[in-house]
C-alpha cells in the first residue's frame, strides 16, 4: 500500500518532484520540480526544446514519467481517475479561426476526460457532433467559447501555448476569460513563450532549460477587479 499523501500535497492541484521523462528514448525532463497551488496561475516558460510541452503532457498522463513523483490533487497521475477536475487545451499547430478556444474544442474536452486525455477517435468526434446538435450549438461550433455563458469549470486548467498564432485582440479575450476563472478559484498552468496580455494574471513563472528548472520568479498580479488588459 502506498503511503497517504501529506495534507499539503493533497490540497495541491499539481505537484512534480524530481520528474524525469523521455521521448523516443531521449531524456527530455531531467528532474524538474514544479507545483501549481490552489488559485495560482503559473507560467511555464522556455525556448523550444526546453521541455515545456513534455512537462504538461506528462501532467495529464500523455507522456510516461520515468522517475520522480507527479500527482494531481494528491493522487499519483498513474492512478488519477477524476479527470473532470482537469481541463486541458493542447498545443495547436495553427489557431482555429484566430481564437484561443472554440465551442467544439471545449465540448471535445469532455470526451478527452473519458479517454484520459488521449486523442479522439471517430466515435468520439461523432459524439461531440451529437452533443452540439442536442444543445443547439451545431452552427456555433467554431465560435470562441468566450461568446457563450457558462461552460465546463475544471479546478485545474492546463494550457499549452494558447497564445501561439493568435492575434492581440483574441489574446485579450483569453486574458479576460482566465481572470474570471481565477476569480472562481481555478488553478492554471499555462505554457508561454512570453507573458503578453496574461502578465497581470501570472502569480509565478517557472523557466525551463534543457529539461531542468532554470529559474522560478514570483510575480505580483494586479487585483482582478481592476479590469486591466
Amino acid at each position: 500500500m502506498e503511503p497517504a499523501a501529506d495534507s499539503a500535497i493533497a490540497e495541491t492541484p499539481l505537484t512534480l518532484r524530481g520528474v524525469h521523462a523521455e521521448l523516443g528514448g531521449r531524456p527530455v525532463l531531467r528532474g524538474i520540480d514544479l507545483t501549481v497551488g490552489p488559485g495560482e496561475v503559473v507560467a511555464l516558460l522556455g525556448a523550444n526544446g526546453s521541455g515545456k510541452s513534455t512537462a504538461v503532457r506528462a501532467a495529464v498522463g500523455q507522456v510516461p514519467v520515468t522517475g520522480g513523483e507527479l500527482a494531481l490533487f494528491g493522487t499519483p497521475v498513474r492512478r488519477f481517475r477524476d479527470w473532470r477536475r482537469v481541463g486541458y487545451v493542447p498545443q495547436r499547430s495553427t489557431a482555429a479561426g484566430g481564437v484561443p478556444a472554440t465551442v467544439r474544442e471545449v465540448v471535445s474536452a469532455g470526451r478527452l476526460a473519458r479517454r484520459r486525455l488521449r486523442p479522439l477517435g471517430r466515435a468520439d468526434r461523432a459524439a461531440v457532433d451529437r452533443a452540439l446538435e442536442l444543445v443547439g450549438l451545431a452552427d456555433r461550433s467554431g465560435d470562441p467559447v468566450e461568446a457563450l455563458s457558462g461552460g465546463p469549470e475544471p479546478e485545474l486548467l492546463i494550457m499549452d501555448e494558447p497564445l501561439a498564432g493568435v492575434d492581440l485582440a483574441s489574446q485579450r479575450i483569453l486574458a479576460d476569460t482566465l481572470r474570471s476563472q481565477l476569480a472562481q478559484g481555478v488553478s492554471t498552468l499555462v505554457v508561454l513563450h512570453e507573458l503578453g496580455p496574461l502578465e497581470p494574471l501570472i502569480t509565478r513563472s517557472v523557466s525551463l532549460s534543457a529539461g531542468l528548472v532554470e529559474a522560478t520568479n514570483a510575480c505580483h498580479p494586479h487585483e482582478l477587479e481592476t479590469g486591466i488588459l
